[in-house]
């Protein structure tokens, strides 16, 4: 191993993850300085939710395809989403067990869960850019960096799946490439859009105890015999 691969596998992942950290602490103690805007609404519904119901159903929401139209009526999206982020769990993984555990790259089993999870993701991202650009109203409110950060992704997605047999003998580009891209998302994530599952818990639970005080969340659902009526 030389020394700038060595170099990119700990300092500079070390160093990112130690900027990434403070710009994600730095955010969230700005986010706690201000308060939650109080409900003026009084408690409504049918007095079997609350507060803490409604944020349970909130917080579980993206696990719930059945309880959104755009995934009800569009499983395939919903697959894909799970698919993609899936991928960033694998290729996340990889960058601490190639340094640390490089041990569980010596099960042919385990790589080929790491490359299936990694080169779905990939597909799923290529789709992604293809749908992007294809389709006029999503490029309509597609900025700079959602093009960007989706094409970032998606080529990290494909240097983890060739990265993952951790096999240097025919050269070191393909690992520098990984590891240096992962540094770069690292830093890049935290002002970029793909922060947004920074914000996930704080306005899921926001939305989630003002609509349980409501008596709205958790939905019901009527069957459709009833709606029609």
């Amino acid at each position: 191993m030389s020394n700038l691969l060595h170099f990119s596998e700990h300092t500079l992942q070390e160093v990112a993850l130690v900027l990434m950290a403070t710009v994600y602490f730095l955010r969230i103690r700005w986010f706690m300085k201000w308060p939650l805007g109080k409900e003026r609404q009084p408690a409504t519904g049918l007095g079997d939710t609350n507060p803490k119901k409604g944020e349970r159903y909130s917080l579980a929401n993206v696990a719930m395809p059945w309880a959104m139209e755009s995934t009800r009526l569009k499983p395939l999206m919903y697959i894909q989403f799970v698919v993609f982020h899936l991928g960033v769990v694998a290729a996340i993984a990889l960058s601490f067990i190639i340094p640390y555990g490089p041990g569980l790259l010596e099960s042919s089993a385990f790589v080929s869960v790491i490359q299936v999870l990694t080169g779905a993701a990939f597909i799923v991202g290529v789709m992604r850019i293809i749908r992007r650009i294809s389709n006029p109203y999503i490029r309509a409110i597609s900025s700079p960096d959602d093009h960007f950060s989706l094409i970032l992704l998606t080529s990290w997605f494909a240097f983890a799946f060739l990265a993952a047999p951790n096999d240097i003998s025919g050269g070191e580009g393909i690992m520098l490439t990984y590891f240096f891209l992962t540094a770069f998302f690292l830093i890049y994530v935290p002002f970029s859009k793909i922060s947004h599952y920074l914000y996930y818990p704080f306005t899921r639970t926001y939305l989630g105890r003002t609509f349980g005080r409501r008596g709205v969340f958790p939905i019901r659902r009527k069957p459709a015999y009833q709606m029609s009526k």
